[in-house]
């Protein structure tokens, strides 16, 4: 659950109030970068993606009831955006979206093996279909439950419980090659 002052920045977004926008904004962005970049494929568009998201939230931030999680609200809007921007780039062009190179970021200091463990969390991603991708990143990265996995992605329970089991034995495939 989020806490009283969030609530009250919530509110005060909801409102209009700039600052109190920014200030979620500021704070979401890179959880919202991160959702992104798991649920696609290179880092081409992942920051146009995420501006679109973080748009999006701030949008339908006088929709939020209160309800449940606003880190959990905010992911399902994370994962509808994303999911609605590539079906849109699917129809604009026949060609699939190309693994881009890594990006060279600057290292935080402290902050090295996260940003390591991310990007080859991300490389090891890029290697599944999409549709286990996708079926992944809902169940282990946002924590929803394979009924909920199954109502995102517009399948029965059974496909979307046996992407989960696909994806993560070839996952675990990948890490036993080392």
């Amino acid at each position: 659950m989020s806490t009283s002052a969030e609530d009250d920045r919530i509110r005060a977004a909801a409102r209009g109030d700039r600052a109190a926008a920014a200030s979620l904004a500021a704070e979401f962005l890179p959880r919202v970068r991160n959702l992104v970049r798991y649920l696609v494929r290179g880092d081409t568009e992942v920051d146009d993606m995420a501006q679109e998201a973080l748009i999006a939230i701030l949008k339908g931030l006088p929709t939020y009831r209160g309800e449940g999680s606003f880190k959990s609200w905010c992911d399902r809007i994370v994962a509808r955006t994303t999911f609605a921007y590539l079906k849109r780039k699917r129809a604009d062009a026949s060609d699939a979206m190309e693994a881009a190179a890594d990006l060279e970021v600057p290292a935080t200091p402290g902050r090295g093996d996260d940003y390591v463990a991310r990007r080859q969390l991300a490389r090891m991603l890029d290697r599944l279909p999409t549709e286990q991708r996708h079926a992944l990143v809902l169940h282990h990265c946002m924590g929803l439950s394979v009924p909920e996995v199954a109502e995102a992605l517009g399948v029965p329970f059974d496909t979307a419980k046996s992407r989960i089991r696909l994806g993560m034995a070839s996952l675990r495939g990948r890490l036993e090659e080392g």
